[in-house]
C-alpha cells in the first residue's frame, strides 16, 4: 500500500509545500545565475528512470554552457563551475527544480538516483540484477546517497539501490530523508574524488 499509493501522495504534498515555501529561493537563484553567466537558468539532462524510461531531469545550471562535453566528473576546483554554481552545488540548491520532476511523475523524493543515459553504462549494458534498481521511481536522494554519496563506486552504488528496492518502506524513506538533511548541512561526501566507474564485477550480476 505504501509503495503504490502513500509514497506518491507524500511526494506530491511535500513537493507542493516545498515549492511554495522556497519560491523566494527559486527566484533569487534564477536571478543570480542569469546575472552572472550566459545561458539558461535551468540545465536539462537526460536520465534513465523507472523501467528504463528516459526523461529530462531539471537542475539549476551550475556550470558554463557546454561544460558537459569535457567530462562528467567535477570537483571543487573545476573551472567549468561558475561562482554561483559552486555555492548552489555545495548547498544542493541546484537540485531544487527536481521538485517539478516529482510533480510530473518522473521522480520521487526518495529513491535510487537516476543515472545518465551513457554513464556509468548504457541501458543495454546493465545486467538483470542491476536493472532491478529501475523497478521503482528514481529519487532526489536515496540509500546510496546517504551511504557515501559521490564517493561510492558505481557497482556498489547500484548494489545499495537494489537493496533499497527490496526493503522499501515508510520507515526507510523517513530515515533516508533525515540522513539526507544531515548530509546537506554538513556538506558530507559532496565532491567527486575521481572516477567512480570500474570494470564490472562477477557475482550477483554486477
Amino acid at each position: 500500500m505504501y509503495r503504490k499509493f502513500w509514497k506518491r501522495a507524500i511526494d506530491i504534498t511535500l513537493s507542493v509545500l516545498a515549492i511554495i515555501v522556497l519560491s523566494w529561493l527559486y527566484l533569487i537563484t534564477a536571478l543570480l545565475i542569469k546575472l552572472t553567466s550566459k545561458g539558461p537558468v535551468l540545465f536539462k539532462q537526460e536520465r534513465i528512470g523507472k523501467d528504463g524510461k528516459v526523461f529530462k531531469v531539471l537542475k539549476f545550471r551550475s556550470m558554463r554552457v557546454g561544460a558537459e562535453k569535457s567530462g562528467v566528473y567535477s570537483d571543487k576546483k573545476d573551472p567549468r563551475v561558475t561562482p554561483v554554481g559552486r555555492f548552489i552545488r555545495a548547498t544542493s540548491i541546484d537540485e531544487l527544480p527536481q521538485l517539478f520532476n516529482i510533480l510530473k511523475g518522473d521522480m520521487a523524493l526518495i529513491g535510487p538516483r537516476p543515472p545518465l543515459t551513457y554513464h556509468p553504462w548504457k541501458w543495454e549494458e546493465y545486467s538483470d540484477f542491476q536493472r532491478r534498481m529501475f523497478e521503482v521511481t528514481p529519487g532526489i536522494t536515496g540509500w546510496a546517497q546517504v551511504n557515501g554519496r559521490k564517493d561510492v563506486e558505481w557497482n556498489r552504488r547500484i548494489e545499495l539501490n537494489v537493496w533499497y528496492v527490496d526493503h522499501l518502506s515508510f520507515g526507510l524513506d523517513f530515515k533516508i530523508f533525515w540522513l539526507t538533511i544531515f548530509k546537506i548541512l554538513t556538506n558530507a561526501d559532496n565532491e567527486n574524488k575521481g572516477e567512480t566507474v570500474k570494470v564490472k564485477e562477477n557475482g550477483n550480476g554486477i
